[in-house]
Order: C-alpha cells, then structure tokens, then sequence
C-alpha cells in the first residue's frame, strides 16, 4: 500500500509480484535478480527506462511546480493536492487507493491546522505471494526565489544534466522513481516465475527511501520550543533598554549554553547511553571512499570542527548532534527597528542515536534549560516543549535482503555499495521495524552534494534513471 500522511507520505505494498520504484529499475532487477533474471530481461528493463525516462521526468516537473510546503499554514490545501496528485497516478497503474483522513494537529500558537489525507494504494490481493511495503512523503521545505536559489524552486530546471527544483531528490524524485519502477514492472509484464526460490529470502518488509546513502542510521529529532515573557506588546529600546529582563537575552543565554565551541553538547547526561565504537566500525568508515575537501566545498564551509575523515563520519553518523533553527518574535526584516519583543520562540534540536533515551533525553534537556534558566533570576517564564520526536533506527546489514540489494546495485552502477550510516530524520523506519518484525531498508537515488532544503536542491538525471533500474532489479 502506498501511504501519504499529513506531509504527504506514501507507503506501498504489492502483493502480487515484487517491485520497487525508482530506484525504478533496479528494484525490479534486485527481485528477478533473485529469481534468475536472464540478460535478455535486463536489456528489456533498462530499454523500456531510457525509452520513458522523458516522461518520468515531465511527471516530476508537474509534481515540482506544486508548492507542498507543510511548514507555512495558508499551504497546506497545495499538500493535500499534492497527495491526490499521486494517488491519480497510482490509479492510473492499477492500484486500489484510499485516502484517509487523518483529523488536524495544533501548531504551537495553539491554532488547530487540518492535517492533508493519508494515501493507502495496494497491487495485489494474493496473501500467499511476498509482500514489499514502500514509504515516502511528498511534502517539501519551504523555498523562495529571494533565498538565493539561481533558478524557480518550483520550475524544474534541467542544468548539466542536474534537475534542480524544490522536493526532486527530498522526496518527490525518489517517490516518483518508485511509482514508474512499479509501472514499468507492470507494462513489460512481469511476474516472478520462481516462488520457491523466493520464499527462501523473507521479502515481506519496508523498503523506505533516502537520498544520500545506501544503509542509513536513522536519528531522532526532537525539537524543544523556548518561550518566554508573555507580555501584551513589545517595548521601545530607547524607554526600556537597560532597565529590564529582555526576553531576546535570556534566550541568547539559553542558547548560548547547549554546546561548546568543539560542538560538544553541554547537557549533563546526554552522552551516557551512546554506544562506544567498535573496531569493525572504525574499519568500515577507514574503508569508505570520502573526501573531505570535495564536502566541504560543495556545502561552502571553509572550516570543519574536525580535522579527519574519521571523526567527520563518526560525528555525522553516531554521535548525537546539537543544532540551533532559528528564532520566531525577533525581528528580521531589513533595515533597523529598535524595539524588544515582548515574546521568543527559539527552536533547535537534537540528532539521537541508537540506545539513547528519547523520554531520559528530553527530561534531561528541560531539567537543563530550567536550571540555567533559574540563575539568570529572571520575571519571564521559560516554557519548554516537543513538538516531534522520534526513535533512532539502525539496520542488520547481513540480512537477505542486504545482500539482494547489494548485488543489484552492483549490476547497474557497476560497483559495490558502501555501507554507510546518515543523520537524516526518517521517524517512520523505526516504527515499521517495531510493528511488522520484518526487514527495513533504505534505497537512495540521491547524492551528497543533492543539497535537500538549501536553494540549490537538485537530482542527478543519470542517477534518477538508475534508481528506477536499482529498484526494478532489487525486487
């Protein structure tokens, strides 16, 4: 079943034969891969995909230029629409879809906001064929032309053979692949001849779709919301400056106090429950082709907190994180207003890793934040709280269907993967794994310099199309 959630999401399960989208191609690969695929079958699929590839990529211009922004309120009617766009191409192929209600969540303004329709699509109905639960989402991050982005994040624009365009590779690009590696599974009729065979590897799972990586570590985001002073209106610096407790400054203060200048996080506690590294670990990030200066200038960073390739990936991939968003009620418009807000809202969040705590870790950053706030001796109030959290997720990389992927992969791209783990927030991976007790994994078509949420967002062409062969050859 496809699923798409109040940010879009998508989820789909096929029943009858087992596919992927785009990573398109090679999920259908992996899968007959495993059965016997023969040379002639894998030239079909890789034709039908370069034949269709102009069509892919005008189905996902279309899906660009709608605006499914789900952080800004008076966007959300362009979500919803954005999911009814995907389950008219569902349909389309065949599939029985449903769109669910899902009520409305309140915003922390306390303003209640509907949530967009969840998309439930299935293929099959026979319970004795193997399963494959696909998840994606098709809402985006905010983006304006007056962000700094060189061409409309709305319009995909083709550059170099890069398609730059907000939500190509987060999340609508991968989302896509998958339906038009399922539709092509379909249209060159394909079933999977060797049951037998197939039952030997347990293919009732979630595959879930990222944009950098391979194998992912998953991490929780929790974000805790500071806001203090409630007052009716804010204040003249010239009347009041110097004379009270500025709620902009204890906040500063707040701030100021989780990490240190290395990026250590200052919270007592925080690190207690994260797993040492291992030396097969160590030898897994030695191994792994990286280089440090091609990242940093592809992110435009002239200086790292860490000087080795070592410490970079352990730092990015299995120590938790601290990082400060933004902050709402100060003013950030150009030009001077020299007044105190009488109310701030500042917003950061924390990267968990496997073993941490979310209920020990959010207790121990409101105990923190309260104590610091307690001897600053300030009249404001301090509020903390979570709007979202979710569970650290990690994958056992020797399981079957590991192995499957990794010989597809290596049939399209012509190499092994690395395996490597990401800060990404997926929240749903975890979960899956907890309900259905069967294998997760994570299939990117992305790359690393793909620049999800920055105004540079974009998707290799190339790599659109071998993502539609990874899938079509994993299943």
């Amino acid at each position: 079943m496809y699923l798409t959630s109040a940010c879009g999401y998508l989820l789909f399960s096929i029943a009858n034969f087992v596919l992927n989208l785009q990573i398109l191609a090679l999920s259908v690969i992996m899968l007959l891969f495993e059965a016997g695929m023969s040379l002639g079958l894998e030239n079909q699929i890789f034709q039908y995909i370069d034949l269709h590839q102009n069509e892919f990529i005008q189905t996902l211009k279309e899906w660009v230029a709608v605006e499914s922004d789900s952080i800004q309120p008076e966007l959300r009617q362009e979500v919803t629409r954005m999911v009814e766009l995907t389950a008219d191409r569902l349909r389309a192929m065949g599939a029985t879809v449903e769109l669910v209600k899902l009520g409305s969540h309140k915003l922390p303004d306390g303003e209640s906001l509907p949530l967009p329709p969840l998309t439930l699509a299935e293929l099959g109905k026979d319970p004795q064929k193997p399963t494959v639960c696909f998840y994606g989402h098709v809402d985006v991050q905010p983006a304006k032309k007056e962000d700094g982005w060189k061409t409309d994040p709305y319009t995909l624009t083709e550059i170099d053979g890069n398609l730059y365009g907000r939500g190509a590779t987060d999340n609508k690009g991968p989302v896509l692949a998958w339906i038009n590696a399922v539709e092509s599974f379909r249209a060159l009729k394909l079933v999977g001849s060797k049951e037998k065979h197939l039952k030997e590897i347990n293919l009732w799972g979630v595959t879930l779709i990222t944009v950098k990586v391979l194998l992912t570590v998953d991490t929780g985001k929790p974000t805790w919301v500071y806001n203090s002073m409630r007052k009716t209106r804010d204040l003249h610096s010239g009347s009041f400056g110097g004379i009270i407790h500025e709620p902009m400054t204890d906040l500063i203060a707040l701030l100021d106090s989780l990490v240190d200048t290395s990026g250590r996080i200052l919270i007592p506690g925080v690190y207690d429950d994260v797993a040492s590294l291992t030396e097969e670990e160590k030898k897994l990030y030695e191994a792994i082709e990286f280089d440090l200066e091609e990242y940093k200038n592809n992110s435009g960073v002239k200086k790292f907190l860490y000087d080795t390739k070592e410490e970079i990936l352990s730092h990015l991939w299995r120590y938790p994180s601290l990082s400060i968003h933004g902050i709402e009620g100060a003013f950030h418009e150009p030009g001077i207003k020299t007044v105190i807000p009488a109310r701030v809202i500042g917003k950061f969040s924390i990267r968990q890793v496997p073993h941490m705590d979310i209920s020990v870790g959010e207790h121990q950053v409101i105990k923190y934040l309260e104590d610091v706030f307690s001897k600053r001796n300030s009249p404001n109030k301090l509020k903390v709280s979570v709007p979202i959290s979710a569970m650290p997720w990690v994958a056992d990389i020797n399981d079957p269907l590991y192995t499957a992927a990794r010989m597809a992969i290596k049939t399209v791209f012509g190499q092994n993967p690395e395996m490597i783990r990401d800060g990404a927030t997926i929240p749903i991976a975890q979960m899956f794994q907890n309900i259905t007790r069967k294998s997760v994994m994570m299939l990117p078509i992305g790359a690393a310099d793909d620049a999800e949420h920055s105004q540079k967002e974009k998707i290799s062409r190339l790599k659109l199309k071998k993502g539609a062969v990874k899938d079509e050859r994993r299943n």
